[in-house]
């Protein structure tokens, strides 16, 4: 697997949701015919983190052994997503089912992420 692809499309993909999440979160939601939060700082802060983490992937696509920490991190956060977005499909609580889309994107993810941790530079040097 080409790994420096893979990263970017990875930054690409949360870098263009968290973007289009944080400005065009009104299209969006009226799309998705979900009603607005009373505040929208839910949605920003959301679509911040999002896009962050698609920042930290683009670091890898730039330099992947150099950045091995931020896909551990990338790795728990699509954990915690995809696991979230689960649980509440589960209970019957899943907001819309796009998210649930997004879910299993980011399970595909974090497969990826789990194998390029488990190959290629297994340690850091000291």
């Amino acid at each position: 697997m080409n790994y420096k692809t893979f990263f970017l499309v990875a930054a690409l993909y949360d870098i263009v949701l968290g973007a289009a999440f944080f400005f065009l979160y009104g299209p969006l939601w009226d799309a998705l015919g979900i009603a607005l939060p009373n505040n929208t700082s839910y949605i920003h802060l959301t679509a911040a983190f999002v896009f962050v983490q698609g920042v930290g992937y683009w670091f890898v696509y730039q330099d992947p052994d150099g950045n091995r920490g931020i896909v551990k991190t990338g790795l728990v956060y699509k954990i915690a997503f995809s696991g979230l977005a689960f649980y509440y499909l589960a209970i019957g609580q899943l907001l819309h089912p796009v998210f649930l889309v997004f879910g299993l994107l980011d399970v595909l993810f974090l497969i990826g992420f789990a194998r390029f941790l488990m190959g290629g530079r297994s340690r850091q040097q000291a």
